[in-house]
């Protein structure tokens, strides 16, 4: 998919420069060629920032993993999944996985949480009493995974650092409200296909509902500005909390803090170098795409019916992103540079783009790994159930970005 995907934006940048060269524009090619170098360079220059970012990141991560706060966290989510997944048995070893996993992709541990998810869909798969047809207990695990619920999205915070926001954790409580929803609705789908009785969740549920209430109501009575800065003090304060919790954790636990760092650090640097060809080949794609002008047709005309039907045409230029997602992460996180530099990083198209990158999740490549991982074809209403999520999670997007930011 993602061959084709690529091979694509070449493609439509080459008919769209063609039609453009015939209509006149003599120019259009030499433009695309400028914009491969350009986009060559940029990926480099923001590998410099990956490096670094990822290294203290990844290091930081292996000190609370040492430290055991993500199997705590685990330990605390268990008795949820297991009202969540009726058909597994209590003290099945996929739970423990399961909830692990959960733990790891809410504190932003995607390398940690990507092998245990896989490790927990081969356990439940051992209770399938089907080789091809995915289970219940299999679907709603991968559509959580799928709707990506997220607390810390240090890679967003990373990306607008790079291209030089004031800022970078301005866009937290947006991807915070719009990664809930996603999350919210994916489950319930599920909930809804399978007949859970929600009603058991509910001493889990009911107080994550109420808190988001009241940080709800909290954010009504502020204006645009207030709530811009509300948004910018919250995830600093929590980013660095988080910070000195680990720390302090580890150093609790008589972790060495000095070698634990080192060693997550290591990870850091080679998970950054292994994503410069990603990034080269997909920032340089839609920089063709942008430069021949086929980019600004797709939006241009988006953007006239929009308007027709009487709508505010900002959210627009976002959209390449939230339509991308579900097929390609590394091509959405090039879209998301991309709208950055044409309408800067601070813009609301910009702020809005990292709140639906932050918000979604790659639907299909999830699909095909997980249920992959163990021989399943037939895949029920998982991808419906996932792709509902991520509409939510985009739709979130747009309205919560309109109230943060809609004075841009």
């Amino acid at each position: 998919m993602l061959d084709r995907l690529w091979f694509g934006f070449f493609l439509v940048a080459g008919l769209a420069a063609l039609h453009r060269w015939i209509g006149g524009d003599p120019a259009v090619f030499g433009a695309i060629v400028a914009s491969l170098f350009a986009m060559a360079r940029e990926a480099v220059q923001l590998m410099l920032l990956l490096f670094g970012t990822l290294t203290l990141w990844l290091g930081l991560l292996r000190i609370a993993e040492r430290a055991g706060l993500v199997e705590r966290l685990a330990r605390r989510l268990a008795p949820l999944f297991r009202v969540l997944m009726p058909g597994v048995p209590d003290g099945h070893p996929s739970l423990g996985l399961v909830t692990l996993n959960f733990a790891a992709n809410v504190l932003g541990l995607d390398n940690a949480a990507t092998p245990i998810g896989l490790r927990a869909m081969r356990e439940l798969q051992t209770l399938n009493p089907s080789a091809e047809v995915a289970s219940d207990a299999q679907i709603l695990f991968m559509v959580l995974n799928a709707s990506s619920l997220t607390l810390l999205p240090v890679s967003i915070f990373m990306y607008r650092a790079q291209q030089g926001a004031a800022d970078p954790t301005l866009v937290f409580l947006p991807i915070l409200l719009a990664t809930t929803a996603s999350t919210a609705v994916g489950l319930f789908a599920v909930a809804w296909m399978q007949r859970l009785p929600l009603w058991r969740a509910a001493r889990w549920l009911l107080p994550a509902a109420v808190l988001l209430a009241a940080l709800l109501a909290a954010l009504g009575s502020l204006s645009a500005a207030a709530l811009a800065a509300t948004s910018s003090l919250a995830g600093n304060l929590l980013l660095f909390g988080v910070v000195l919790a680990f720390l302090g954790a580890g150093a609790w636990r008589r972790v060495p803090l000095f070698d634990a760092f080192i060693d997550g650090a290591r990870d850091g640097f080679a998970v950054a170098r292994d994503l410069l060809p990603y990034l080269v080949a997909m920032l340089c794609a839609v920089g063709v795409l942008r430069a021949s002008g086929a980019l600004d047709d797709v939006l241009g005309a988006i953007r006239w019916l929009v308007h027709g039907v009487g709508l505010d045409t900002r959210f627009v230029d976002a959209l390449p992103v939230a339509l991308v997602k579900p097929l390609s992460g590394s091509a959405a996180r090039a879209l998301l540079i991309e709208t950055m530099q044409h309408s800067g990083v601070d813009s609301f198209p910009a702020l809005l783009a990292a709140t639906m990158q932050g918000s979604t999740e790659t639907t299909f490549y999830v699909v095909a790994v997980y249920f992959g991982a163990v021989g399943i074809r037939r895949v029920r209403h998982a991808v419906g159930c996932a792709l509902l999520a991520d509409l939510a999670g985009v739709l979130a997007s747009i309205a919560v970005c309109y109230w943060f930011f809609g004075t841009r």
